[in-house]
């Protein structure tokens, strides 16, 4: 059994993985706080202390990260959050960006 072939298919799975993609709220100045706590909660799974965490950075910071997920996850995550914020009038924003 030769070892090159077994390195060789190691190398290119590695090689194949796929890219991550960060999930990121930007804040606003009409979602609350409380809004923002749910989402990060329903739709990243955070529990209430770090979705409390990720939403100060986002008030204060401007910006603050969801989660990072291959790009067909984020995007169908993102695309979730964009739809139920604006089932609840919020003007929630969020995006995406690659690793």
């Amino acid at each position: 059994m030769e070892h090159k072939t077994d390195t060789a298919q190691m190398v290119k799975s590695r090689l194949s993985m796929p890219k991550n993609y960060i999930v990121y709220l930007l804040n606003d100045d009409f979602t609350t706080m409380d809004f923002v706590i749910k989402v990060l909660m329903i739709y990243f799974g955070h529990d209430a202390k770090s979705a409390f965490e990720i939403m100060l950075k986002v008030h204060k910071d401007g910006k603050g990260i969801c989660g990072v997920y291959p790009f067909e996850l984020a995007e169908t995550k993102a695309e979730q959050v964009r739809t139920f914020a604006r089932t609840n009038n919020f003007p929630l924003r969020v995006g995406i960006e690659e690793e």
